[in-house]
C-alpha cells in the first residue's frame, strides 16, 4: 500500500503493480475478438483475466487511467467506440450517460448482482439509475469514504462525530490533512454550509445541496476556515507512508484520509506493532464524502455477443471469491456481501458491517467551478 504517486488510485494500485505481467498491459496487436476496458490498474487480477480469456476465447485489453477526468477525456474522443467497459466513481457515470457515452444494463443478465450488500442493490442505489426511466447504467464494485482516522486514546470518539474535530485548537500541531485540494474544500464546505444554514436555500444549480456546487459566499467562508485550519496542522501529507508514520508515532492524533492508512495501522498491529486504538469515522453530523467505483458498458456496445461478454466479465468480477481478492489486493471495501466468507478481523478491516453509512455520504463529484476552487486553494496555500 506504499504508493509512489499520491492519488487515490495510486494508493490502491500500489498493491497490484508488482503482480502485473506484460501481457496485461495494453498490447500492440489487435485481435478481432476483444473486450476493451478503460479501468483503474488496481483492480486488474491477472489470473482472473487469463481464465476469462481462455473460457471465452477472447483477449482482454485494458487501458489504465489515474483519475475520472482522464477517463472522461478519453471517452469523449471516440472512446465509446474504442472501449467496451469503463470504470468511474461518484456521479461521473451520470455525466457519461448524459453525454451518451454509456448504455443501460440489465442486472438480470449478471447473476452475481444478487450478492450485493443491501445498500448497493438495484432498487436502493439510485446513483446508477437513469433519471427518467429508472433503468440501471452500471454495476457497483468497491466503495469508500474520505473520513477521519484518529487515535481514540487521545481523541475522544464523540469529538469525531463532527467535522469541528479537524478544526479544534485543542489538537493544534497534531492534525493532518492531505495535500489534495478537492477533498479539503469539499469537507470544509460541509462544515461551512452547516454553520451558515445555507443548504436548504436555493442552490446555484437549482438542485439539492451538493458540496461540489457552492456559492461565492460559501467559498469565501471555506477559504477563511481552511486558512484558520492551516495554523493547527502539523503538515499536509503528500503520501500515505508519511501519514502512517505520523499516526503510528503519535505525532498526529487525527487526520483525514481514505481509510487506507487506517487499514495499514490495524494490519501493523496484528503483525506485532504496539497496540493503539485507531478508529476511522466515515460520517460526521455535517455529512461526509464517499465514493463508489463502478463497472459501466459504453454506448459503443450493441446487443449481442459483445454485450454478453461484457456481462460475463462483470459477473466474474463481482463474484464473492473474486471480490474478496479485490479487497485484499487493492485494500478497499467491496459492494458485495462477503461477511459469510470473512473473519471478524476482515470485517473490521474492510468496514463490512458499516456499509449502511454510505447512504448518507455525498458522492465525489466534479467541482462546478474548478477555477474558483483552485483560486481558493492558492490563497490558502499562500496565507
Amino acid at each position: 500500500m506504499f504508493d509512489r504517486k499520491f492519488t487515490r488510485r495510486s494508493v490502491l494500485a500500489a498493491g497490484t503493480t508488482a503482480a502485473l505481467a506484460m501481457p496485461f498491459i495494453r498490447p500492440s496487436w489487435a485481435a478481432p475478438d476483444q473486450v476493451r476496458a478503460l479501468m483503474w490498474e488496481a483492480y486488474l487480477l491477472p489470473d482472473q483475466i487469463t481464465a476469462f480469456e481462455e473460457t471465452n476465447k477472447v483477449k482482454f485489453v485494458p487501458t489504465f487511467f489515474d483519475g475520472n477526468s482522464e477517463a472522461y477525456n478519453k471517452l469523449r474522443v471516440g472512446g465509446s467506440k474504442e472501449f467496451d467497459l469503463v470504470q468511474a466513481d461518484g456521479f461521473w457515470p451520470q455525466l457519461y450517460y448524459r453525454e451518451k457515452l454509456l448504455r443501460t444494463v440489465d442486472y438480470a443478465k449478471v447473476p452475481n448482482a444478487g450478492g450485493y450488500l443491501p445498500e448497493f442493490q438495484a432498487a436502493a442505489f439510485d446513483v446508477l439509475s437513469e433519471p427518467e426511466s429508472g433503468g440501471k447504467i452500471g454495476f457497483p464494485f468497491c466503495w469508500g469514504a474520505y473520513g477521519i482516522t484518529y487515535d481514540a486514546g487521545k481523541v475522544a470518539p464523540e469529538k469525531t462525530e463532527t467535522l469541528e474535530c479537524m478544526f479544534n485548537a485543542d489538537y493544534s500541531g497534531m492534525l493532518s490533512t492531505s495535500s489534495r485540494f478537492e477533498e479539503n474544500i469539499a469537507l470544509a464546505a460541509l462544515l461551512v454550509t452547516d454553520r451558515l444554514g445555507s443548504r436548504t436555500k436555493p442552490r446555484p444549480d437549482g438542485k439539492p445541496f451538493n458540496p461540489y456546487v457552492l456559492t461565492d459566499e460559501e467559498l469565501a467562508e471555506i477559504e477563511k476556515l481552511l486558512v484558520q485550519q492551516k495554523a493547527l496542522l502539523l503538515t499536509r501529507y503528500q503520501d500515505n507512508p508519511t501519514l502512517f508514520q505520523l499516526l503510528q508515532s503519535g505525532a498526529v492524533v487525527a487526520a483525514t484520509e481514505f481509510a487506507q492508512v487506517f487499514r495499514q495501522l490495524l494490519t501493523a498491529e496484528s503483525q506485532g506493532a504496539p497496540a493503539v486504538d485507531f478508529r476511522h469515522a466515515l460520517k460526521m453530523k455535517e455529512g461526509g464524502l464517499g465514493w463508489v467505483d463502478t463497472w459501466l458498458v459504453t454506448s459503443g456496445v450493441e446487443d449481442g455477443p459483445k454485450l454478453d461478454l461484457c456481462y460475463n466479465f462483470i459477473d466474474i468480477m463481482i463474484s464473492a471469491p473474486v471480490m474478496k481478492k479485490i479487497g485484499e489486493v487493492a485494500g478497499c471495501s467491496t459492494t458485495v456481501d462477503l461477511r459469510a466468507i470473512s473473519t471478524e478481523d476482515e470485517r473490521k478491516l474492510f468496514l463490512m458491517d458499516r456499509s449502511s453509512e454510505i447512504a448518507d455520504l455525498f458522492m465525489f463529484d466534479q467541482p462546478s467551478s474548478p477555477e474558483k476552487w483552485e483560486r481558493v486553494w492558492s490563497n490558502v496555500q499562500a496565507a
